[in-house]
């Protein structure tokens, strides 16, 4: 019998067995209940970090190190020995950015990091069979190459490109000097963001170290008052009432996630007596509403790490229009937002939005050609090898340029009244929400057979509409009016 539950035990994760008896109480996986005890952990230590480590009595060499052991205890609690694979990475990347050339280390890196991120999820699908862990070790080498990618193009941008050659963005990120392997450790193995993220711009973690971030980021707004010497005595802002309303967000996410999103399993989508018996209408609620029931796992795993960043003092963007201290720098979904989009553009740019940011920086602001194409195949490649991530992001290209296509030629019809554009918003919420229904049901279902499968039963609809709009909805060019406005933005962001 003990042989027996040893072994349930270890399929259930790689990593520590402590909290076996309470994963069966709650009837969550044991690597699911490893992950949110280490955050809720990580939140207690980060106001520890925030109050006792702060810059003022402690050096950055002492955070540095402090941040990375813990966040080295964090992913082998979780993952056991398959730790291993995020230190090897890691240690592997940097030999890359001391050893190589500033003109190519940008691109070994990339190939380096892509290549045995491949490598880890290839294996973990032939060994766990379709993800029968629900969390694995490849989420934080998904992270940490995210980091390490923009860290060696912002080395190179510092230190090989000419100002000029560089875009505002890539100019003001730019690093000058190659970070010490403390700072590099740091950097990638810190445990506020080493389990689920977000990635972060290795200037602001380096000042939020060095006690220099809140300094910076409110500096602009105390420099237009009369003290000379604003930036210095700009207080600390606390970020407890910020926290506090994060973590009642990830609790309503915890309880929506308990009660609905159980109650409607994104494989019943699939079931072929659902598709036999239920009409077209009726499984398209039901998809409509399993992926909606499907986000608040994602909303509590991004809004607790945000959290944890907020609660050690890291996140701060500025203020907002009403005078308050802005906790959203590294945040990486705006639920409202994304729960009301209008358009697919509008989505996107909401949902995971740092992973947004990097694909950004990386590949769509650099790539010569086929910028939006390009754009979807690292994030396919990045996300990793199961069949479903692919089907969603090719389904996602032709999408995306018809509902710009639909966009363009049919939103200026409905302006001319606030009735009109209520029921445009209405009309364009409604087919928002469908869209990304039908795009992202691969990269749930994750196989090929239930994909194709699902696609069949919706009549490849969204496939045929997109392609047709492309087809004969004209190309609607600005006017020279709108050409010129553009032109003048552009030269007064230049200007700036």
């Amino acid at each position: 019998m003990d042989k027996k539950e040893n072994t349930d035990i270890a399929f259930k994760t790689t990593g520590c067995t402590w909290l076996s008896s309470v994963s069966d109480q709650l009837g969550v996986p044991l690597d699911q209940v490893n992950f949110i005890a280490c955050q809720v952990f990580g939140l207690a230590v980060a106001t520890w970090f925030r109050l006792f480590l702060n810059p003022q009595r402690t050096t950055s060499e002492v955070r540095h190190a402090v941040a990375t052991i813990i966040g080295a205890s964090f992913i082998m609690f979780c993952f056991g020995w398959y730790a291993i694979h995020v230190f090897i990475l890691v240690l592997a990347c940097y030999g890359i950015m001391i050893k190589a050339s500033v003109d190519n280390v940008h691109r070994y890196t990339m190939v380096a990091s892509l290549g045995y991120l491949t490598v880890c999820q290839v294996s973990r699908v032939f060994i766990f069979d379709y993800g029968i862990l629900s969390t694995d070790f490849s989420g934080p080498l998904m992270i940490i190459t995210q980091k390490i990618t923009t860290l060696a193009f912002q080395v190179h941008d510092g230190m090989c490109r000419k100002q000029e050659e560089l875009k505002y963005d890539q100019r003001r990120l730019a690093v000058h000097f190659k970070p010490s392997l403390l700072e590099y450790l740091s950097y990638n193995i810190n445990f506020m963001s080493i389990l689920v993220g977000p990635f972060s711009i290795y200037k602001d973690y380096i000042e939020f170290i060095k006690g220099q971030h809140v300094q910076h980021r409110l500096k602009r707004v105390k420099d237009s008052s009369s003290q000379q010497n604003g930036w210095n005595k700009v207080p600390e802002p606390s970020p407890v009432r910020t926290v506090i309303n994060k973590l009642l967000v990830c609790a309503c996410c915890l309880i929506w996630f308990f009660i609905i999103t159980k109650a409607f399993p994104i494989t019943y989508n699939v079931d072929p007596q659902f598709i036999n018996e239920a009409s077209f209408i009726t499984r398209l609620v039901y998809a409509l509403i399993s992926v909606q029931a499907a986000r608040p796992k994602f909303y509590f795993a991004w809004i607790l790490a945000d959290a944890i960043h907020n609660a050690a003092g890291y996140g701060v963007r500025g203020e907002n229009e009403r005078g308050e201290v802005s906790w959203d720098l590294i945040s990486n979904v705006r639920i409202w937002e994304i729960e009301t989009a209008t358009s697919f553009k509008s989505f996107i740019d909401n949902w995971n939005i740092q992973t947004a940011l990097w694909l950004k920086s990386v590949c769509y602001d650099r790539a010569p050609y086929y910028r939006m194409p390009l754009t979807f195949v690292l994030s396919a490649v990045w996300h990793g090898v199961y069949p479903g991530y692919y089907f969603t992001f090719i389904t996602a290209i032709p999408i995306t340029l018809a509902a710009r296509s639909v966009r363009r030629n049919f939103r200026e019809c409905f302006l001319s009244s606030q009735q009109l554009k209520i029921c445009y918003d209405v009309v364009t919420w409604a087919a928002t929400q469908l869209t990304v229904c039908y795009t992202v049901m691969p990269f749930l279902l994750l196989a090929v057979e239930p994909t194709i499968q699902y696609y069949r039963s919706m009549y490849f609809h969204l496939h045929v509409i997109s392609i047709l709009a492309m087809m004969f909805l004209p190309s609607k060019h600005r006017s020279f009016k709108s050409e010129l406005h553009a032109q003048h933005s552009n030269n007064n962001v230049k200007e700036d």
